[in-house]
């Protein structure tokens, strides 16, 4: 039986138009991908942003909807644009202009791993590519998007929340600048993708659980925020980056003992964003 690139956790009932979205805790490593790696399973496990499924598992219970996908991304990332082929992995394939993330091999279908670990032996096909990405890319972002429409219907609003996880020495640089080392990264992508009042609240959330919270550096938000994010659309989306060594080792991706607690700050985090769907936000254009 194919797998399904995603699982989708319903509330009982819809009452609020928060939606969670966790597009890197796939684990499901196919055997297409296993076969061809020159990784180990460990490794290929690099880029995953293990646990963050479970961290917001919750959100039904406070009436939003979370979509999971279980496709990994060292296979397909559900975070680029589906045109986003690296020329270097995918047969076929032409250069069009610069596209950093690409160049440095983190297109949708990646050639690295954390570390800029390559992930092949050699080239996959365009057939082989196309096929993957219909299987997987495809149904995900219908769902999601789906469930954004679902929302505006229901409340004349959509808030995504693309939940993600991140290296601890990616806020390295971040540190040296601040009194206190970031735990969460709030991403609008510079208050393009996000109603600035929402933002504010969403900060307020993780604030008031104790996170020391930033905003757009180092990571603003990639291809979800920018394609999801419409504000004057009513349309949001806000990327959530945590530090990974907040709740895991991240050497031997394993739960720290605390992962529980953990847990349950979070919860009281999603509560409160799940609150901010529930009657509609007092906009700066209103």
């Amino acid at each position: 039986m194919t797998r399904s690139a995603y699982d989708l956790f319903r509330p009982e009932r819809l009452t609020t138009s928060v939606v969670f979205a966790s597009p890197h805790s796939g684990c499901d490593y196919p055997d297409d991908l296993m076969q061809k790696t020159r990784l180990d399973r460990h490794q290929v496990r690099s880029s995953e942003d293990a646990f963050v499924d479970q961290i917001f598992a919750c959100a039904p219970e406070f009436g939003a909807p979370l979509l999971c996908a279980t496709t990994p991304r060292a296979y397909v990332d559900m975070n680029r644009a589906i045109d986003e082929l690296d020329p270097a992995l995918v047969e076929g394939v032409r250069r069009r202009g610069h596209n950093p993330r690409i160049a440095s091999g983190l297109g949708v279908i990646p050639r690295v791993v954390a570390g800029g670990m390559p992930i092949y032996h050699g080239k996959l096909t365009l057939e082989e590519a196309e096929e993957r990405l219909a299987r997987t890319w495809t149904p995900y972002h219908a769902t999601l998007q789906s469930l954004l429409n679902e929302a505006r219907a229901g409340f004349g609003e959509a808030i995504l929340l693309d939940c993600h996880s991140m290296p601890h020495e990616a806020l390295d640089g971040v540190a040296r600048n601040a009194r206190r080392r970031p735990e969460v990264v709030l991403g609008d992508r510079f208050g393009a993708s996000a109603d600035s009042f929402l933002v504010d609240r969403i900060e307020a959330a993780f604030a008031s659980a104790g996170l020391n919270v930033v905003r757009n550096a180092p990571f603003a938000g990639a291809y979800v925020t920018q394609h999801y994010g419409r504000p004057g659309r009513a349309q949001h989306a806000v990327q959530i980056e945590i530090d990974r060594a907040i709740y895991m080792d991240e050497r031997r991706i394993e739960p720290l003992p605390s992962f529980g607690s953990f847990v349950e700050v979070i919860r009281g985090v999603v509560s409160e964003i799940s609150d901010l769907g529930r009657a509609g936000l007092p906009l700066a254009a209103e």
